[in-house]
């Protein structure tokens, strides 16, 4: 494809020696940072938790093996450094005292390291990593500072591993955490996995106080968290769930089964609402075996439960457990949570109660500094011919004048350069084709004749409601121009029908094909075999439901995903399949074209998003880091990020340059199944099984609107192609229609909100809702603006 240019300044495209030019691997160690105060997190999903890796291409021809490890290159001549065994008789406090040495010769600490070291009265050569320092492994400070917490923490026994601190062999290497050299200050590799090892994750709960006292301290610290001043109780609050969680999982592992069933019977009314899910699936792990393998379990203990507390409030926990001398308590903060302190007044409840409900708590605040360009890419200049017959037929005289200005409007907005804008080849995108310029040049002047919505001239609304589904419809979509519809059906199939008179037809057999004079100008209607004309295509070849549907921008392909675990992508010149995409090894909950063709993403049951390229059989990337299913996937208008929708009720964007995660979106308290971005690029819009409409600022990184008047899940979300309306489709059988203008105009984005996360939402729901659309039976699946602004929506009659 010429689309990709060999040489590229930002992003050079890699040319393999066997195999399509690609995008450059992501670097590694790139993850967000830590915020300040917390505890340091040096799990599998340290500094925001996101892995991406890119897969080579190549290989066999049968399913690819995407390797999902990213790991840092090692410097020049440094030997990579052996994973010796510890030493069997070496006592648990000289290990602790080794660790503690090794940590502070890594931060550069040497007179504290020669003072210790002198107390006690160590040799020089017995201390761990001793040797020249390009041949120790200087994982960094959090590494060793993990490393300590894990020595101090796991009392020997026969599930704990043995504190990995070598000690004849005067080097320090951390298994499990970071192995192998590694450059000074960056993070060591680590390994992502479908299930992580569930020994060394299980192990942090075999240290363990009096399962009797469990629940006194449970008990006390609920007692002090609703006497402390109203200021405080909010923010403490958050705490009362991760703890419950981690207390019970506690009792379960080390087998006093009966003492966690009456901790759970007496405290699990107290937590929130819309963790009832989760603590359904903790109930039914009573015993040591149910733990091994347990998702649930596995996301609470790799991912550290991040909580926002102001610095006061901290400060008065601490002393707190302090005081009461509760270790029990204080270790789990330690263990298991990350606690972001910030300066400042405490949040109030309703500020906190916006943030909260996710699977892992709150995003970091780090984890959405980083800078988004989130403006549009500048328009390729096409020169649009005047039609004369259009302006003719208008009996208005205004008409063409109001004409011109527009089309004035449009050339000179392409023009412009967005400031918020990615460079123009930071990516590399597929040029235009001819077809590509006469469907944009077919757009302009459709929105030309485009209705300008707003409060006082709401949308008409065409309703496609499929009858007698028995296959049960669980995917829609409509392509750009309007023309053709897809379903995907539970019975494996894919149909796609044609919503204006003009007949879908198949290209003619090759033998008929060599007959055509190619010089023709008609030479693409004179290949298309009339006897083929019909208004329904089915396209059979998925072996299980197809959930996800995906037109390309320029009509000639439809992608589809399936419980199956393939994404496929069909002709719609030929009606048949083209390739099937195999990388995800569970069901594929969605797929989406980019907007610019050729690139298309796909999410699933494995807990991670994929960034295809039509003309390569392995994904570009893989974007890692949510902690349940990933149920819609979406493209940003520019097509440089992704942003996914997940069961662990949170949203993330995704940079598709380097991988890395760059916003985490918390507040939904159910799985998320749909998004949409606004037409500028600057704002989200996200649906959920809470029936709540939540809208995010991409700059800032912050919710910004919440709009409540659904009953059940949100499946589709569409802004106008001006943005003023945002429509929304719902498994309560109504569509709503809100006031995107005024739910943005009063968006507060100072630096002290931005700060802190500080937000205030206005409960304006029912003035920014402009109209609700009720069906007879029908649930609403897809929602779709023409170029016209007409709303197409669609979904399955379902007979009550």
């Amino acid at each position: 494809m010429a689309a990709l240019a060999e040489e590229q300044t930002e992003v050079a495209v890699k040319l393999e020696p066997e195999g399509p030019p690609t995008l450059l691997p992501p670097q590694a160690g790139d993850g967000a940072g830590e915020g300040g105060g917390g505890t340091t997190n040096s799990g599998p999903n340290g500094g925001g938790g996101n892995v991406a890796a890119a897969s080579s291409a190549g290989g066999d021809g049968g399913t690819p093996k995407p390797s999902v490890a990213v790991s840092a290159v090692a410097p020049a001549g440094a030997a990579p450094v052996p994973a010796t065994a510890p030493e069997a008789s070496a006592p648990h406090d000289r290990q602790t005292l080794l660790a503690v040495l090794q940590f502070l010769r890594q931060s550069n600490l040497r007179e504290a390291e020669e003072a210790l070291r002198r107390e006690a009265r160590l040799l020089e050569e017995a201390v761990a990593g001793s040797g020249a320092p390009g041949e120790a492994d200087s994982a960094g400070a959090e590494t060793a500072s993990a490393l300590l917490s894990r020595v101090t923490a796991s009392a020997p026994g026969p599930s704990a591993p043995d504190p990995p601190v070598s000690g004849a062999s005067g080097s320090a290497a951390v298994s499990g955490l970071a192995t192998g050299s590694v450059a000074p200050g960056k993070v060591g590799s680590v390994s992502v996995e479908d299930q992580p090892d569930v020994s060394a994750v299980l192990s942090a709960y075999s240290q363990q106080g009096d399962p009797t006292m469990y629940e006194e301290y449970y008990s006390g610290l609920k007692h002090f968290i609703e006497c402390s001043l109203d200021c405080h109780r909010a923010e403490l609050s958050q705490l009362f769930y991760p703890l419950f969680v981690h207390m019970y999982l506690e009792l379960v592992y080390n087998q006093h089964e009966n003492e966690a069933k009456s901790f759970f019977e007496k405290f699990h009314g107290d937590q929130e609402c819309y963790y009832q899910d989760d603590l359904r699936v903790l109930s039914s792990l009573t015993k040591k075996e149910h733990m091994k393998g347990n998702e649930t379990m596995l996301d609470f203990r790799t991912s550290k439960f991040v909580l926002r507390i102001s610095r006061d409030s901290y400060q008065l926990l601490k002393r707190h457990l302090q005081e009461k001398q509760n270790n029990q308590i204080w270790n789990i903060v330690q263990e298991h949570l990350y606690i972001d302190i910030f300066d400042g007044m405490p949040r109030s409840k309703q500020q906190i109660d916006a943030m909260v409900g996710s699977l892992a708590g709150e995003a970091k605040r780090e984890a959405n500094k980083s800078k988004v360009f989130f403006g549009l890419l500048k328009e390729p200049e096409i020169e649009v011919p005047l039609d004369d017959e259009d302006e003719e037929g208008e009996n208005e005289e205004g008409k063409p004048k109001k004409k011109k200005p527009k089309k004035d409007s449009i050339g000179s907005k392409s023009k412009k350069q967005d400031p918020n804008a990615p460079p123009q080849n930071r990516i590399p995108l597929p040029e235009l084709k001819d077809s590509d310029k006469l469907d944009k040049i077919m757009n302009m002047k459709e929105t030309t004749k485009r209705v300008r919505l707003g409060p006082d001239c709401l949308p008409s609304i065409c309703f496609y409601t499929f009858l007698n589904a028995y296959q049960g419809l669980t995917a829609v979509d409509v392509t750009d121009d309007s023309s053709l519809i897809a379903g995907g059906f539970a019975d494996s199939t894919v149909r796609v029908w044609s919503v204006t008179p003009k007949k879908l037809r198949s290209v003619k057999q090759a033998a008929d094909l060599s007959l055509i004079d190619k010089e023709s100008d008609d030479v693409l209607e004179r290949i298309m075999d009339e006897k083929t004309a019909s208004e329904l295509k089915i396209l059979y070849g998925h072996s299980g439901p197809v959930y996800g549907a995906s037109f390309s921008p320029d009509r000639n392909y439809l992608l589809s995903s399936s419980e199956d675990g393939t994404v496929r992508l069909w002709s719609l010149q030929t009606f048949t399949c083209l390739v099937g995409y195999k990388g995800h090894n569970y069901p594929v909950w969605d797929t989406q074209f980019s907007p610019y063709g050729y690139y298309f993403v796909s999410g699933g049951h494995d807990r991670v998003a994929r960034l295809w390229a039509t003309d390569h059989y392995q994904p570009l990337r893989i974007f890692a880091g949510h902690l349940a299913d990933v149920n819609c996937t979406r493209f940003h208008p520019n097509s440089n990020y992704v942003a996914t929708g997940s069961a662990d009720r949170t949203v993330r964007l995704w940079d598709v340059l380097n991988g890395n995660c760059v916003r985490i979106f918390t507040g939904h308290k159910g799985p998320i199944h749909s998004l949409t971005f606004s037409p500028n690029g600057r704002f989200l819009a996200t649906g959920a099984t809470d029936g709540r409409v939540l809208l995010w600022d991409i700059g800032h990184g912050l919710m910004v609107g919440e709009l409540k008047g659904h009953t059940d899940t949100v499946c589709s979300l569409r802004f106008s192609r001006d943005g003023e309306i945002l429509a929304s489709g719902s498994m309560d059988n109504t569509v709503r229609l809100w006031d995107a203008v005024k739910a943005f105009e009063d968006v507060e984005t100072d630096d002290f909100t931005t700060a802190t996360g500080h937000i205030n939402l206005p409960e304006n729901s029912q003035e920014l809702l402009l109209g609700t659309y009720m069906t007879k039976s029908t649930p609403v699946v897809h929602l779709h603006f023409t170029r016209r602004n007409l709303v197409l929506a669609a979904g399955a009659y379902s007979p009550q």
